[in-house]
């Protein structure tokens, strides 16, 4: 089950986050994502130090916690998109594909004159896209 879906701009400054568990644990939530940040630069630091090429946009799993697991992916213009789920039987071509669906939700929204880059995304209809993208892979929790 998917507990929240964070967009992360380029200067790590959070556009969206959305919780989809009814508890007040949103600022857990920021915190997990927050330290998700630091293991995504790792990742891609480590990969540059390398010498290897980061063409896929997908990283991983981040970290596990006791209760959630964590994973990101970063598009080319270095915004960062991470979910977190209590599912530990998740495959990678699912968060894949969802992270896909995710990133081509955000394309739209950005791709909206009226949003400002770099902004936080306060679109009602990003906000329902991202519940229907949760609700199709069948993660969500009642939303």
């Amino acid at each position: 089950m998917i507990v929240c879906v964070a967009v992360v701009g380029h200067n790590n400054n959070p556009l969206y986050l959305q919780s989809f568990v009814d508890d007040d644990n949103t600022l857990k939530f920021h915190y997990i994502v927050h330290c998700s940040l630091d293991v995504i630069e790792e990742k891609v630091s480590n990969s540059k130090r390398a010498g290897v090429n980061l063409n896929e946009t997908f990283l991983g799993l981040l970290y596990p916690t006791e209760d959630y697991k964590v994973f990101g992916y970063m598009s080319n213009t270095k915004i960062k998109f991470v979910l977190v789920t209590t599912d530990h039987d998740l495959r990678d071509a699912d968060v894949r594909n969802f992270f896909r669906r995710l990133h081509g939700a955000y394309v739209d929204a950005a791709s909206n004159p009226f949003h400002v880059p770099g902004k936080r995304i306060t679109s009602a209809a990003f906000a329902e896209r991202v519940s229907n993208v949760v609700k199709t892979f069948g993660f969500g929790a009642a939303a």
